[in-house]
C-alpha cells in the first residue's frame, strides 16, 4: 500500500458521503486546501492527520484500508452497525427477515 492508494481513499469516500474537499478540510480542522493538496500529490498528511481525516470521513482504519473492498460504502455499513447494536433481538429477528426477502429479489 502506498500514498496513491491513501489520496484515491480519501476521493472515493469523499464522494460517496457528498463532502467537498473544501468543507472535508474545515472538518478536519485545516485550510481550505489541505485536502486538495493531499489528494493531489502535493502534500502528505501525518498519520495523526490521516486518523483525522478517516474519522471525518466516517469510517474506521480498518474500512480505510480494506482492499479487498468488503463493503462499497463503508460509511452506510457502519452506520447500519451501529443501529444494529443497539435493537432488540424482535427487531433483530425482523431486520434479519427484511434483509433475506430483499437478497431474494435482487437474484
Amino acid at each position: 500500500m502506498d500514498i496513491e492508494y491513501v489520496r484515491q481513499r480519501i476521493t472515493e469516500l469523499r464522494v460517496k458521503r457528498n463532502i467537498s474537499e473544501y468543507q472535508l478540510s474545515y472538518d478536519v480542522g485545516h485550510s481550505k486546501n489541505y485536502v486538495h493538496n493531499i489528494v493531489s500529490g502535493y502534500s502528505q498528511p501525518s498519520v495523526k492527520e490521516l486518523l483525522y481525516l478517516i474519522e471525518a470521513l466516517g469510517v474506521t482504519p480498518r474500512d480505510f484500508f480494506d482492499e479487498a473492498g468488503e463493503f462499497d460504502n463503508p460509511y452506510l455499513a457502519k452506520k447500519v452497525m451501529d443501529g444494529i447494536k443497539k435493537m432488540s433481538d424482535e427487531n433483530l429477528e425482523a431486520v434479519l427477515l427484511m434483509i433475506e426477502r430483499l437478497n431474494a429479489q435482487s437474484l
